[in-house]
C-alpha cells in the first residue's frame, strides 16, 4: 500500500534530509586516498546523532553500520571496514536519517584521486540519469516513466542498469511502496500522485548488468567485477511540481569532479 504524505509530513522529511545532506558533506571532506572507510562511517554517525537524528541504516535488518560504503565493483550495501581508499578507486556512500518520525535517503559516488576517464564518464552519466529520472517523477505520469528515462539514457552510452535492486517509497518506514525500478516501459506501473515521496536511485554498471551477493548476506557486487556507480535523491511529488528533498549541495561544496 502506498502511503501518501501531507505537506506537513513532507516538511518533516525535508528537515530529516537537511541533517542527512550535511552529514554527507562532512564525509565528503574526508574522501581521499589513505582514509579508512570505517572512519567515514564514524564521522557520519557522530554528526547525525549530534544533530538529533538516528542513522536509518544502523541495525536495519541487522546492518552493522550507519553508511553503506561500496567501493569499485560493489554496487550497494557494502560494509565500512579497515579498507584504505587508494588513488583510482570509486566509492558509493549511501546514508539515511530518521528524524521526527520520518526517514530520508540519499547516495553519491565519488572518484578517489585520479580516476580513469572511462570510469569518470560512468559516474557522470549515472548522476545525469538520476536527474532525468526526477524530471519524469511528476504527477500524472507513471513509475515506468522514471525507469524508462534512466534506462534509455545510460544504455545509449553503453552502460547497463542493475535490475535486482530498485528505488522505493520513503516515509515512516525506510522502504515503502512503490518500488521504483531504474528500467521499464513508458506509461507502465503505478500512477504518480500528489503526496508520494520516492527514493530514486540509479545503479549503473560499466560492464554486465548481472550482480552477485557476497557471503555476508549484504554486499552486492557486479558479476564481472567491473565498476558500478550509484546516485540517489529523495523526492516529493505535488500536484503542480516535484521537489528534491535531499541535497548534494554540501557534498559538492567540498568535493567536485
Amino acid at each position: 500500500m502506498i502511503h501518501y504524505k501531507t505537506s506537513e509530513e513532507v516538511q518533516l522529511i525535508k528537515e530529516s534530509a537537511q541533517i542527512l545532506g550535511k552529514a554527507h558533506g562532512e564525509v565528503a571532506k574526508l574522501v581521499k586516498p589513505g582514509v579508512k572507510t570505517a572512519d567515514l562511517d564514524k564521522v557520519a554517525e557522530e554528526f547525525i546523532r549530534d544533530h538529533g537524528g538516528i542513522p536509518s541504516f544502523k541495525g536495519y535488518n541487522g546492518f552493522p553500520a550507519s553508511l553503506c560504503i561500496s567501493v569499485n565493483e560493489v554496487v550497494v550495501h557494502g560494509f565500512p571496514s579497515g579498507y584504505v581508499l587508494k588513488d583510482g578507486d570509486i566509492i558509493s556512500i549511501d546514508c539515511g536519517v530518521f528524524h521526527q518520525g520520518f526517514h530520508s535517503d540519499c547516495a553519491y559516488t565519488y572518484p578517489v584521486g585520479e580516476v580513469s576517464p572511462k570510469v569518470l564518464s560512468l559516474l557522470k552519466a549515472t548522476k545525469e540519469s538520476l536527474y532525468l529520472g526526477i524530471e519524469n517523477a511528476i504527477a500524472g505520469k507513471r513509475i515506468g516513466d522514471i525507469g524508462n528515462a534512466i534506462q534509455k539514457y545510460v544504455e545509449a552510452k553503453g552502460y547497463t542498469v542493475v535490475r535486482e535492486l530498485v528505488g522505493h517509497g520513503v516515509g515512516k518506514s525506510l522502504h515503502e511502496s512503490p518500488e521504483v525500478p531504474n528500467y521499464g516501459k513508458k506509461g507502465s506501473g503505478p500512477l504518480l500522485k500528489d503526496g508520494m515521496v520516492l527514493a530514486i536511485e540509479p545503479m549503473v554498471n560499466l560492464g554486465t548488468r548481472n550482480v552477485v551477493q557476497e557471503r555476508d548476506g549484504w554486499t552486492i557486487r557486479t558479476a564481472d567485477r567491473r565498476p558500478s556507480a550509484h546516485f540517489e535523491h529523495t523526492v516529493a511529488i505535488f500536484e503542480d511540481r516535484t521537489e528534491i528533498l535531499t541535497t548534494h549541495q554540501y557534498i559538492e561544496e567540498n568535493f567536485k569532479f
